[in-house]
C-alpha cells in the first residue's frame, strides 16, 4: 500500500493568511454564493435553530449566509488571519481557529456540518471524515463541495497530471476530487452517502492573470455545457452529502 502524505498545514496557513491580507478569498459572485447555500441547505436538510459548523470557512461568507437562514452557524478555519477577517466582517457570527482533523467540538454536539471546499485540500480525507462523524449527532448530516476531477476545465487547469496545470492561486495540498473516492471515504467512516453535481457557478475572480480575461466566456460555457442530465457527472463541482448512521 502506498503511503499518502499528510497535509502540510503550515503551507495552508501561509497561503490563506496571504489571502486574508488582500481580502481576496471569496472567488464566486454573490448570486453563486446564494445558489450554493440553497443547495447545501437542501442536501443537508438543515433547519433554523440547528447548530451547523462551517469547516474551512475562510473569511466567513458561507457561515454568514447560513446564519441569515436562521441557523446557529459557527465557522472554523486553520488560518488565524482569515478567522480575524471573518470576525471583523460578520461580528454577529461565531468563528474559531482550528483544524478539521482535530475539531474543538464535543462528541455528538453538532446538528450539521458544511465542508466548505476543504476536502480537496486533504491528501487523505479519512481523518476529517472520522472527526465529522464524531461531532455530529445521530442522524446529523454533512455536505461537502469540491472541484470535480472529471470536469475537463478543472482537469486541464488544476490537475497536476495536465500539461496545462497552473499552480497559481492554489496550495501544494490541493487537487480536484473524484466523486466515487470521496463517497467511499465517508461511507467507510460510517455515513450513508449521496452525490450530486453542480454547474453554472460564476466566478468573479481567479488568481491567474493569464486566464482571468477568459472568465466571462468560461462562465457562459459552464452554464450551457453541463446543463443536460448526461453531462452532469462532468460538472465543475461535486456535492457530497451524508447522514450519520
Amino acid at each position: 500500500m502506498i503511503a499518502v502524505p499528510a497535509q502540510d498545514k503550515q503551507k495552508e496557513i501561509t497561503f490563506f493568511d496571504g489571502h486574508a491580507a488582500a481580502d481576496s478569498y471569496d472567488v464566486f459572485t454573490p448570486e453563486t454564493n446564494t445558489r450554493l447555500i440553497d443547495n447545501i441547505v437542501r442536501l443537508g436538510r438543515f433547519k433554523p435553530g440547528q447548530k451547523v459548523a462551517d469547516l474551512g470557512c475562510g473569511s466567513g461568507v458561507f457561515t454568514d449566509l447560513l446564519h441569515q437562514r436562521g441557523l446557529n452557524s459557527v465557522g472554523l478555519d486553520l488560518s488565524p488571519k482569515l478567522i480575524a477577517l471573518g470576525r471583523r466582517k460578520y461580528p454577529g457570527v461565531e468563528f474559531l481557529e482550528g483544524d478539521v482533523e482535530k475539531l474543538p467540538f464535543a462528541d455528538a454536539s453538532i446538528d450539521g456540518v458544511l465542508l466548505s471546499g476543504i476536502v480537496h485540500h486533504l491528501p487523505d480525507p479519512s481523518g476529517c471524515a472520522a472527526e465529522v462523524f464524531r461531532v455530529l449527532k445521530p442522524r446529523g448530516r454533512f455536505v461537502a463541495f469540491d472541484p470535480n476531477r472529471m470536469n475537463p476545465f478543472m482537469w486541464l487547469y488544476r490537475d497536476r497530471s495536465s500539461p496545462f496545470y497552473s499552480p497559481v492561486g492554489v496550495t501544494a495540498n490541493e487537487r480536484p476530487v473524484l466523486a466515487r473516492q470521496i463517497a467511499a471515504v465517508f461511507g467507510k467512516a460510517g455515513f450513508s452517502v449521496e452525490t450530486e453535481y453542480l454547474s453554472g457557478l460564476s466566478y468573479r475572480y481567479v488568481a491567474s492573470t493569464r486566464v482571468r480575461w477568459l472568465l466571462p466566456a468560461y462562465n457562459a460555457i459552464d452554464r450551457m455545457l453541463f446543463a443536460p442530465p448526461f453531462m452532469r457527472p462532468f460538472s465543475p463541482f461535486v456535492l457530497t452529502a451524508g447522514e450519520r448512521q
